[in-house]
């Protein structure tokens, strides 16, 4: 089994390569070594699997980049492929979300920016146009910045129904369309939002990630700056599931196994006023539930035991689609880490990068 891993940190992209069923990684020099990659993608629709990253270059400003020989050479057109028009008065800051489409539309990639847009793709990822109906939603000149800057993270096409998507704001919550893109909802009714008056509003949640249950695209999966969710009517309303996992339900990162239904992992930090950020008593944990947050266990064998000072970022967990699933997860002290069994023992991939801001990983061959 051949496996890619994409590492996007603060200084460039690595790539990692696995041939022997993830025991082993061979990981390559750093790639756009001064820019940002907080997006990455490995596109495996096609027979030779497309990589699309978002790279943001302190003096060239941000722009997307394709590859189509596993990162060897890279493309990018001659005008810029994701840009605002100019009769919206923005400019793109960066590219925060990289999602390839169902294979029923398999030239189409939608991508997620800075501020807060959709943009869509039909030729691969190589140009793109902004979706104007989420542009244009009422709300929008009132959602504000995350502590990271107003960004569409979160991109969900519907698995069955190409008319179907979610995304995700910080900070402006939950969004679904049903109609391709021409209108939008808000979807964050019983999610909690404790800086706000009420603390319940229809928008405004400042949502770091959300994932949809492998079996049933109804059931969904929230993790919010102040609380665990899940939804079973694809975002329509929303239950607190973080009564099993530790001090805190502060975190970032939120991932559902690809194939078994339930099955949902997560990195919880401690927030305070104070801003403390670090996982509950020092202690590096993936915390796993096999019943939709019902319940959750802390994964931790070959994991660092001692004092642990690291967090883990919205986009720095993932799960490739092997059988059984690979889970991975970088930190922000530049740790990579990859479990071949689900979550049940860790391994370390990769160690003294940059600071890790996403990571994506498939099968190749």
């Amino acid at each position: 089994m051949d496996v890619l891993l994409g590492i996007g940190t603060r200084k460039g992209l690595f790539l990692a390569r696995s041939k022997d069923g993830r025991t082993n990684w061979e990981v390559g020099a750093p790639q756009f070594a001064v820019a940002d990659v907080k997006a990455f993608a490995i596109d495996t629709r096609r027979s030779t699997p497309r990589l699309l990253a978002g790279v943001l270059d302190s003096h060239f400003g941000p722009t997307m980049v394709v590859s189509d020989d596993f990162g060897a050479t890279w493309s990018e057109p001659d005008d810029a492929p994701l840009a605002f028009p100019e009769d919206t008065g923005a400019a793109l800051q960066g590219v925060w979300q990289i999602a390839p489409a169902t294979a029923a539309e398999p030239d189409v990639v939608y991508a997620g920016a800075e501020p807060a847009a959709l943009f869509r793709s039909t030729d691969g990822g190589r140009t793109f146009d902004l979706i104007r109906g989420l542009w244009e939603h009422p709300h929008r000149p009132e959602w504000m910045p995350g502590g990271g800057g107003l960004a569409l993270h979160t991109i969900l096409p519907h698995p069955a129904d190409t008319q179907r998507m979610a995304v995700a704001i910080s900070t402006g919550g939950v969004y679904r369309t049903t109609d391709g893109g021409s209108s939008w909802k808000p979807a964050n009714k019983g999610v909690t939002a404790d800086f706000m008056p009420g603390e319940l509003p229809e928008w405004g949640q400042c949502v770091h990630k959300v994932a949809v249950d492998a079996d049933s695209p109804n059931t969904m999966y929230l993790q919010n700056h102040g609380g665990v969710f899940r939804s079973t009517d694809e975002g329509a309303r929303w239950q607190s599931i973080d009564g099993g996992l530790p001090e805190s339900n502060f975190g970032f990162p939120i991932v559902a196994h690809p194939r078994r239904s339930g099955v949902v992992y997560t990195f919880p930090l401690v927030a305070d006023m104070e801003r403390f950020r670090f996982p509950p008593d020092a202690r590096c944990a993936v915390y796993r539930s096999e019943n939709g947050g019902d319940t959750w266990s802390a994964q931790t064998d070959g994991l660092p035991q001692g004092p642990f000072w690291a967090a883990v970022m919205r986009d720095a967990m993932c799960a490739d689609d092997a059988d059984p699933a690979g889970i991975y997860f970088g930190t922000r002290n530049g740790e990579v880490y990859c479990s071949p069994d689900e979550g049940d023992r860790w391994q370390l991939v990769a160690d003294k990068l940059p600071d890790v801001l996403c990571v994506r990983a498939a099968v190749v061959g």
